[in-house]
């Protein structure tokens, strides 16, 4: 039996909460993960206007959920053993947050931990166009040992619907943390009639 591990999904202010929610609900079916949610103020003010779910409801679909506010939760201690984080969307603030250490919240803090700790980070920037100060901060995470993930389609698998865009990012950001989820299509190699 293998031994249960603890991901912790922040939702950031950015526009794209679908894609923490869809790690939630992906998640909810992968055995071996206990979640740990932590949404900002602005995820829940997003969540009402990108999606006919609640706050609430996005709740229901974690293990444990942890009060922005609250920073002496057990995910703000690197003692608090977990596989890493994921920040889906990331908003530049959060992303800026992160980059300088400025930990004045539990989403920014659980990251810096993740950081700090070695664990794995990975960050999903929801923004464009960038301008330069973004790239930077992109660049900066980066260097401080955080994935950078941002949500972005890939037309080889032709997809057909918003959900095939949303899965298919999900799924590589879950392949980070080698999570078995069958959300990906694995690039097989160019084939068809039009290849010369």
């Amino acid at each position: 039996m293998s031994e249960t591990k603890k991901l912790i999904v922040g939702i950031g202010g950015a526009s794209g909460v679908i894609y923490g929610i869809r790690l939630l609900e992906v998640l909810q079916g992968v055995a071996e993960i206990e979640t740990h949610l932590v949404m900002s103020k602005t995820a829940r003010m997003n969540i009402a206007i990108e999606t006919d779910m609640t706050a609430s409801d996005v709740e229901g679909l974690a293990d444990t959920v942890h009060n922005v506010a609250q920073v002496g939760a057990t995910i703000a201690s690197g003692s608090f053993k977990t596989h890493g984080m994921i920040v889906a969307a990331c908003s530049m603030k959060n992303l800026s947050a992160i980059v300088h250490s400025h930990a004045d919240d539990l989403l920014t803090r659980a990251a810096d931990v993740a950081l700090k700790e070695r664990r794995k980070l990975v960050l999903m920037p929801r923004e464009t166009p960038l301008h330069t100060g973004h790239c930077k901060l992109m660049m900066e995470a980066s260097q401080l040992g955080a994935v950078v993930a941002p949500p972005m389609p890939a037309m080889y698998t032709r997809p057909q619907t918003i959900d095939d865009i949303i899965n298919h990012s999900v799924g590589r950001v879950l392949d980070l943390f080698e999570l078995k989820t069958g959300l990906v299509e694995r690039w097989q190699g160019p084939t068809g009639k039009n290849l010369n």
